[in-house]
């Protein structure tokens, strides 16, 4: 401000307001003219060096040096004219403006004080002189200095002086004590700004002071009458409540908090933790009658409603509510203003009340959605339930229809229509729910009685199925799946029988023909289409869950790393292998090794057919807590510690059409000829049968299987003695040291001693296979007695002397293989037991004593894995 001023000789005269004869003070005032003299000094200096140039040239050029000199200072005088005249009118045109200017600022109402940021004052007008009790000019100080020694004004007064130095603005209102007795606290408001923003005197800075103590005192009274009201509405004989659109209680008064025996102290302001929600004192669902009002954008609803509020032990309180929103321009509702009448008061002696409540608490609180509609199926009335399940799929247009799927809507409508015309029994109508989600509902729709002529035509009883219909397709599915395994079970053990007979057959043809005769390589392709029907049963046996696992503690980390160049040669050169990530201290797991190793191939396999351009395959490991299963949001899982293996490839996807069915039984997307269906079903299995859960989740341009095992915690004997199992995959590797390891170790396989003594009672039901077993054993030196059940090999094994080993099926007719081993251990309990059988150890071990022992040879077998079984038992290997 000081350096836009232009002095004034003339002091302003200074109204008598009230606030006395003290003038302004403006340092700006004295400030010399220094455009004035500057022109007076350059002309003076112009004179002098003319005229020293007229004595230093002599007379002889002294006439042409004058003239010129006289048209220099011609030109200059035009120029110093023109300037003196635009001095004259700027100076006027500010000796016209500012006296009324200083008028305004010299006595307006607020303080104002201009500093710069060393505190010099330029500027004070009167009123800042009158508040800060200023006598003359030399006792005008800056607000810092006025209020020094003040503690409860230094911290704002620091506040301000920092914004004054950073150029901003800021604005405090403070608390001035009484000076003396008998005099009032004043409340100051104290604002700051920078003057000259982005000019050179933004060092300059102006203050402003006022007396806002009236103002003050004015809002304390409305905040005093603000609050007797509140403390009128708290006590009043009705409850009241507001809750905003999140649902969270802004304000509940004292009354409906002792109806309810809340606590005051847990409402506040929007929906925070520890805040009363309005869920918290509706009972039942009739938060969503409130929630769900239908209303246009600006309108201003009331709803009386009568429900159930609740107490915090969950007792219900029956009332009528009157409840107001005003919704917004855009149809957001605001703070509902809610008045609450205790309908259970003086209850008993209104029967006529009591009744009104008992209905309305039924037809509240009961699960059945309930609506009215009219003739065009346009809601009229509805209950709790249907408001929570429906409203937020009713349109503008209030139709009951838009809550079905499109396809369902004709049924619904006909109905309504029916109902409309006074025809009863009315058949009732399963639908679809509209919506992303998959959803069911069956409506039964009765005719009304529109009595009161308010157009309502039918009444439509909604309850949903969804959760019923999802079990019953799940209870079908598992029936379905049950029963494909029983008769896959079924099936696979006939199979084995008859496969044990044909490949103990080939062994035999190879053991009577050499390499060079003809027929010796139509033998060995008999013998590897056995192998592949074996295979195939397995897979049966797998999904049937009926295979004999051999369970044993592994680390995954280690087997998935084991597995790495075996995938790597299945998924071929196209797909590209990430590789496995491996979780870290990874839990470890009890299953069957070569089992698991199946599972990851067969996913693997499946990924690599998925990818026919290519892709990436991918495998991670980690642990999953108890607590961290629900994230994944997998039905049928329950919460306890698995080990994840994920297997992810970036493939075309699984149709969500058939994402339900990749786990049955010869279910194939594949072309004919190029997949048995049997894959995902075998993985299926082996993860079940293992005790752990299998879940697939696919997209275009990502599957991932998930694999959940469940943790193994070792027992004692497990802590003191870990065993550590070989994998298969190594015995795959196509390395030069691992074929030749796979050499020697076939050699020395062929050239075992096989042959053997003792007296073997071969136990079988088919007499073929009977036959060929017995053969075979006596081949390599075995005494052989036969019985074709288990009655007759108690009748040999009591006439036939003493027995060494018997080698016995399962299942037989008579007598099965675990009654026929009670009985001979009764007999001689040193007797040395095998069992064979196409179906899996656990199907019989359960009905034996937990303190037999026995082997257990799967069907199919061949020669050499008999003789090398019956070997290994009679050696001590039992």
């Amino acid at each position: 401000m000081a350096s836009e001023h232009v002095s004034d000789p003339r002091p302003a005269p200074a109204p008598n307001d009230g606030r006395g004869k003290r003038q302004a003070f403006d340092k700006s005032q004295s400030a010399p003219r220094s455009g004035s003299v500057g022109l007076v000094l350059l002309v003076a200096l112009l004179l002098i060096a003319a005229a020293g140039g007229l004595i230093y040239i002599g007379p002889a050029y002294a006439e042409t040096y004058i003239l010129i000199m006289l048209a220099v200072l011609g030109t200059f005088g035009v120029f110093a004219l023109f300037a003196l005249a635009s001095g004259i009118m700027r100076l006027s045109s500010r000796e016209q403006s500012n006296p009324l200017i200083k008028q305004v600022v010299d006595y307006g109402f607020d303080g104002i004080v201009v500093t710069d940021q060393a505190g010099r004052v330029f500027y004070a007008n009167a009123t800042y002189l009158d508040l800060t009790g200023a006598a003359t000019a030399d006792d005008v100080r800056p607000i810092e200095r006025v209020f020094m020694g003040d503690p409860d004004v230094s911290e704002a007064i620091y506040r301000l002086l920092k914004a004054a130095r950073e150029g901003r603005r800021l604005q405090e209102e403070v608390r001035i004590a009484a000076g003396t007795p008998g005099e009032a606290a004043r409340w100051l408001r104290l604002r700051v700004r920078p003057l000259g923003e982005g000019r050179r005197d933004s060092r300059l800075a102006v203050w402003s002071i006022a007396d806002v103590t009236r103002e003050r005192e004015r809002h304390e009274n409305v905040f005093q009458e603000l609050q007797h009201a509140i403390d009128y509405l708290d006590h009043a004989p009705a409850g009241f409540f507001s809750v905003d659109a999140k649902g969270a209680i802004v304000y509940l008064n004292a009354t409906l908090a002792t109806w309810l025996d809340q606590d005051l102290a847990q409402i506040g302001v929007g929906a925070r933790a520890g805040s009363l929600t309005l869920n918290d004192i509706v009972a039942g669902e009739g938060a969503a009658l409130l929630t769900t009002l239908n209303a246009a954008p600006g309108e201003v609803r009331t709803e009386v409603l009568d429900l159930d509020l609740k107490t915090r032990t969950g007792r219900p309180v029956p009332v009528r509510l009157f409840h107001k929103v005003a919704y917004g321009a855009d149809g957001t509702p605001g703070v509902s203003r809610t008045l609450v009448l205790n309908r259970g008061k003086d209850g008993g002696k209104d029967a006529q009340r009591d009744a009104e409540v008992r209905f309305m608490r039924f037809f509240q609180n009961t699960p059945m959605a309930i609506a009215t509609v009219d003739k065009t199926a346009r809601v009229a009335r509805s209950n709790a339930r249907f408001a929570a399940s429906f409203e937020g799929m009713i349109g503008d247009n209030r139709s009951i229809l838009s809550v079905v799927n499109e396809r369902d809507r004709g049924t619904l409508e006909a109905a309504i229509k029916l109902a409309a015309g006074g025809q009863g029994d009315i058949p009732p109508v399963e639908a679809q729910l509209a919506g992303s989600s998959e959803r069911w509902a069956s409506f039964f729709v009765s005719a009304v009685d529109d009595k009161d002529g308010d157009g309502e035509a039918a009444i439509v009883y909604a309850l949903e199925t969804t959760a019923q219909r999802t079990l019953e397709n799940k209870v079908y599915q598992q029936q379905k799946m049950e029963s494909v395994g029983q008769l896959a079970g079924g099936i696979a053990h006939d199979f084995n029988n008859v496969l044990s007979a044909i490949m103990m057959a080939t062994d035999f043809l190879l053991n009577a023909h050499k390499p060079t005769d003809p027929s010796f390589q139509d033998i060995i392709q008999i013998k590897q289409n056995a192998n592949r029907a074996a295979a195939l049963v397995r897979q049966l046996l797998a999904f049937s869950r009926k295979q004999t696992l051999r369970p044993q503690v592994l680390d995954l980390g280690e087997v998935l790393g084991d597995l790495g160049m075996l995938l790597k040669r299945l998924i071929g050169e196209k797909v590209t292998f990430g590789g496995v990530k491996h979780g870290r201290d990874l839990w470890p797991v009890k299953a069957d090794l070569s089992q698991f190793e199946q599972v990851v191939v067969n996913l693997a396999v499946n990924a690599r057919d998925a990818m026919p351009d290519g892709g990436v395959l991918s495998i991670s490991t980690s642990n999953v807590p108890a607590a961290e299963c629900g994230k994944f949001n997998h039905k049928g899982m329950p919460a306890a510690d698995y080990v994840l293996v994920e297997v992810s490839d970036t493939g075309t996807g699984i149709p969500q059409d058939i994402i339900d069915k990749i786990f049955e039984p010869f279910f194939s997307t594949k072309e004919v000829g190029k997949g048995t269906g049997l894959g995902l079903s075998t993985v299926y299995g082996i993860v079940k049968q293992t005790g752990g859960y299998v879940y697939v989740d696919s997209q275009p341009g990502r599957t991932t299987f998930r694999i959940f095992l469940p943790r193994h915690v070792p027992g004692v004997e497990e802590k003191t003695a870990a065993v550590t199992a070989p994998s298969i995959a190594p015995a795959l590797d196509a390395t030069k040291t691992a074929a030749e390891g796979l050499a020697k170790q076939a050699a020395s396989q062929a050239s075992a001693d096989l042959t053997g003594q003792g007296t073997i009672l071969l136990v079988e039901d088919e007499e073929g296979l009977r036959a060929l077993n017995a053969r075979g054993l006596s081949s390599r030196g075995y005494t052989v007695l036969v019985a074709g059940n288990g009655v007759e090999a108690l009748e040999v094994f009591e006439g036939e002397g003493p027995v060494d080993l018997v080698v016995s099926d399962v299942v037989m007719p008579e007598m099965d293989g675990p009654t026929l081993l009670r009985e001979l251990r009764s007999r001689n309990p040193n007797v040395k037991f095998i069992f064979v059988s196409g179906y899996a150890e656990e199907a019989f071990a359960k009905n034996l004593p937990s303190d037999q022992q026995y082997n257990f040879l799967a069907k199919p077998f061949t020669l050499k894995q008999l003789v090398a079984e019956v070997k290994r038992t009679l050696s001590g290997g039992e």
